[in-house]
């Protein structure tokens, strides 16, 4: 697939009660992050929203307009909580109903005796849905549009993710250079502010660490140019020499 010039970016829209209480901690934005940037694309936004159908509709309906890449996690399971289907197909004003292919392939993963009412749940999709293929067990995500529907079990989640690459039309691939510092943030917070304003196209974070008693920062340089990053890794490098900053 033919990558696109100009910057592709994506959101990600968390839904479950269990994340915003605490019970459950998520893991998916890493994944889905670490998977988009290979494709060229910038994950921008992540949101966490709970299982009420209002919410996530109007959710849907604000980022789709925003970014090139929606992905929602959660909600499509076989419960009464599981409303992501049904609210997806209220977003896009489609009806909500089974969808053949899902069913057939639920009813074959389960066979007839054990496809139950709340595995049937599992095949209702709004009206038009394109399957995500899920390699780990018979419930298929979808996608509306420019929404891509996941669920939110992290394992499956993670063997669905590779069946999408040739559905994303990436931009070139977002690289990254770290140098750990042994120093504080302070120390170097004014010459790092006049190498991010020289260098406009290139994101450059500061991150402090603190390992095995010892205190750090890590700056990371992340752009789609590798010359880019070495010419900038190259001006922090000359300021934290002239400040007799350890490089770790």
């Amino acid at each position: 697939m033919k990558k696109a010039s100009k910057k592709v970016n994506a959101a990600v829209i968390i839904i479950g009660n269990e994340i915003l209480s605490g019970r459950t901690q998520d893991v998916n934005v890493v994944a889905i992050s670490n998977w988009l940037n290979e494709l060229g694309v910038r994950l921008e936004e992540v949101r966490i929203i709970p299982d009420i159908e209002d919410s996530i509709v109007k959710t849907v309906n604000d980022v789709r307009k925003k970014f090139n890449y929606v992905f929602t996690t959660g909600g499509i399971g076989p419960t009464h909580d599981d409303i992501t289907s049904r609210s997806i197909a209220k977003a896009f004003n489609l009806s909500y109903g089974y969808h053949k292919e899902a069913y057939e392939i639920l009813e074959q993963y389960y066979g007839k005796s054990e496809f139950n009412e709340g595995r049937k749940k599992m095949a209702m999709l709004p009206n038009k849905a394109l399957l995500i293929l899920n390699p780990s067990s018979g419930a298929s995500g979808f996608i509306i549009d420019n929404v891509y529907c996941l669920p939110g079990v992290p394992s499956i989640l993670k063997s669905m993710l590779g069946g999408l690459n040739s559905k994303i039309n990436g931009g070139k691939k977002i690289l990254s250079k770290t140098m750990n510092l042994k120093t504080v943030e302070s120390e170097i917070a004014e010459p790092l502010e006049r190498v991010q304003n020289k260098f406009k196209d290139i994101e450059i974070g500061s991150y402090p660490f603190f390992r095995k008693g010892k205190v750090g920062v890590s700056i990371v340089i992340r752009s789609t140019e590798e010359k880019l990053i070495s010419i900038c890794y190259k001006d922090i490098e000359n300021f934290i020499k002239k400040k007799k900053i350890e490089i770790i």
